[in-house]
């Protein structure tokens, strides 16, 4: 062993494929380590699901010709040497130890260099992070660790295998994105060599800050931990309306948490604690995640001290409508897909609908009018944003409001509203099977009997013609 290389007995478990193509490589005399992700997953207590192969000792052809007594291999990315298994039950990369060196600009400006004899702690230093740099031996079964990854796990710290981490800007919000996904702090040291890696950030294209927000959104156990990585590292500055919640006040008699960004930090961990998250898909989750971090983004135009029920306090009415707006320009700058961003804006703007019915309850008109309103999203993904507020204020928990998001969660569904908007029950069909021609006044018929509808006036197109013929507008 090196000096600072470290062994330990652990065992994951090999997919079967995977197993016999390692045997065939060992066989011809290569030394197969599996790499990276799968490993941190298996030590984090995770069923791996990414396994990467990396194969010492043997050239790439060899690998290859081998590889494909298994099923379809092919050398999909050739200057960096990985090869692409396809099996019938799944797919696996394999690579050729490598030294990467900056040579231009961009996340391709990189001299790659393959060697398959390379010394193994010399390929996993062009990794970013410590806990990414973990090998496995099957043969052995153990966990080979040459920079203290495994201790980083153990002490929920995000570091930096070198200085060459800095080559690359996307390293700073892959840094964002693992501290969610992992609920892991920045050391200190990888901190400060993302605050002096700012001036790179003009030089990543859109596609790549979105696909770190969407895993930070998807994937994250704790969101917070992200955004509190996105702070120390200085890069929050360059999403203004996230950095404009930090230090900016609130009443502490509603709000006892804190500033708005300590409200946004526990509403994102509130999301990922509730019941709902397990079974959102990726989609849904981005949709939710989103939502609750722009929730509050206009109080930075809307909160003014002032007096409210005979008292001087924080307030910041209509901040729900500015949200929706800056929700808008924040997304678009982070390159959120067109779709995610309707949807948030629309549940950023409603979000204090129960809040209008402070002595009261919504009726059934105003609950189908409100899933029409925020449609394409849906009432449901408005319940779980609008508990996500509420409970992001610890310890001022009102069991009243509980007891009221659950009854609109029960009305929701009892209204068929979860899911979608109600469908409109009289369409021109009926109206031309009724005997009328189609021409512009079908339009101002079909818009009052969908109004009608949605204030319980029918529930049938039995009901909606009768409704039309006794209006008298057939």
């Amino acid at each position: 062993m090196t000096p600072h290389q470290t062994e330990t007995p652990f065992k994951i478990r090999i997919p079967r494929e995977l197993k016999e193509a390692i045997a065939l490589l060992d066989k011809i005399g290569g030394n197969c380590r599996l790499v990276g992700g799968c490993v941190r997953d298996a030590l984090l207590g995770n069923e791996p699901s990414d396994f990467d192969v990396e194969v010492y000792g043997l050239k790439i052809e060899a690998i290859v010709e081998t590889l494909r007594k298994m099923g379809r291999a092919d050398l999909v990315g050739r200057s960096f040497a990985v090869i692409k298994l396809w099996t019938q039950e799944t797919a696996f990369d394999f690579t050729v130890p490598r030294t990467e060196c900056k040579s231009g600009t961009g996340h391709r400006g990189f001299e790659v260099k393959s060697d398959t004899n390379l010394d193994p702690e010399i390929a996993l230093k062009r990794r970013d992070f410590t806990i990414n740099a973990l090998q496995y031996d099957p043969k052995k079964g153990v966990v080979i660790d040459y920079f203290g990854g495994r201790d980083d796990l153990k002490k929920g710290v995000l570091r930096h295998i070198s200085e060459a981490f800095s080559e690359d800007p996307l390293r700073a919000l892959r840094a964002f994105q693992f501290a969610g996904r992992f609920g892991l702090l920045l050391h200190p040291s990888t901190a400060q060599l993302c605050r002096d890696m700012k001036r790179e950030y003009s030089s990543l294209a859109i596609e790549r800050v979105w696909g770190e927000w969407c895993k930070w959104s998807t994937k994250s156990i704790s969101p917070s931990k992200g955004l509190i990585a996105l702070k120390d590292s200085g890069w929050i500055s360059f999403f203004p309306e996230i950095n404009s919640l930090v230090r900016l006040p609130q009443d502490p008699e509603w709000h006892p948490e804190g500033d708005v960004f300590i409200h946004t930090l526990h509403c994102l961990d509130a999301v990922v604690d509730s019941s709902e998250w397990q079974d959102c898909t990726d989609h849904q989750r981005s949709i939710l995640i989103l939502s609750v971090l722009c929730h509050d983004l206009g109080k930075i135009r809307c909160t003014r001290f002032a007096e409210k029920r005979g008292k001087l306090r924080w307030i910041s009415p209509g901040h729900d409508r500015e949200s929706g707006s800056l929700s808008e320009s924040f997304l678009t700058r982070i390159g959120t897909p067109l779709g995610i961003q309707e949807k948030v804006r629309k549940l950023v703007e409603n979000h204090h609908y129960l809040n209008s019915f402070p002595d009261s309850t919504p009726s059934d008109a105003s609950l189908r009018r409100l899933a029409r309103r925020i449609n394409p999203a849906t009432t449901e993904e408005l319940r779980q944003v609008m508990q996500a507020d509420h409970r992001g204020r610890p310890p001022l928990i009102y069991e009243t409001q509980e007891k009221r998001l659950a009854e609109f969660k029960t009305r929701i569904a009892e209204l068929k509203l979860k899911d979608s908007a109600p469908k409109a029950l009289l369409l021109g069909r009926h109206l031309i099977a009724y005997g009328r021609k189609p021409g512009p006044n079908f339009k101002p018929i079909l818009d009052r009997a969908y109004e009608a509808q949605l204030d319980g006036a029918f529930d049938d197109v039995g009901g909606a013609l009768d409704w039309v013929r006794s209006n008298r507008l057939l």
